[in-house]
């Protein structure tokens, strides 16, 4: 009993700024798990799929090729450990604004319209997506014709 009390409260930051430094890497981690996610929802993660991967997280973010691969080969490692894509819309949810949401959500149609197409399992995670990251189909489909008009 006392050893599932320390557990409880050992999850718990105790200092808030220290949260907040870990968690803006927290956020870019589990924005690329969904990008990554996208990119191999149809078994084939592509070097394309890659190259606008690395590219969304360099200008997004502003880090370098180094960084940005860095930041990739983590969100997989999470993605492989993790049971759902929940844990990472949490964590986005509670961090972002709506905009920042929606801009999400256009990077995600960056990755699936790599190829010029999009197959049904791409745009079943799409729609999941958009529910997780509490979005309206307005918006996923706003979001889709600005990418697919080269608007962005």
């Amino acid at each position: 009993m006392i050893e599932s009390i320390k557990r409880f409260f050992d999850k718990i930051p105790v200092d808030r700024a220290d949260a907040s430094q870990t968690g803006d890497h927290d956020i870019k981690v589990a924005t690329c798990a969904l990008l990554v996610e996208m990119a191999r929802i149809d078994e084939s993660f592509t070097v394309q799929e890659t190259e606008i991967i690395l590219h969304i997280l360099k200008t997004q973010y502003g880090l370098s090729e180094e960084h940005a691969e860095a930041l990739m080969a983590e969100a997989e490692k999470e993605l492989v450990e993790s049971v759902d894509l929940w844990q990472f819309s949490r964590l986005i949810n509670e961090n972002y604004s709506r905009e920042e949401k929606i801009s999400i959500l256009e990077t995600l149609w960056q990755v699936v319209f790599v190829d010029g197409k999009m197959d049904q399992y791409e745009d079943y995670l799409m729609h999941k997506m958009s529910n997780l990251l509490r979005l309206s189909h307005k918006e996923l489909i706003d979001a889709k014709m600005k990418i697919r008009h080269g608007s962005r």
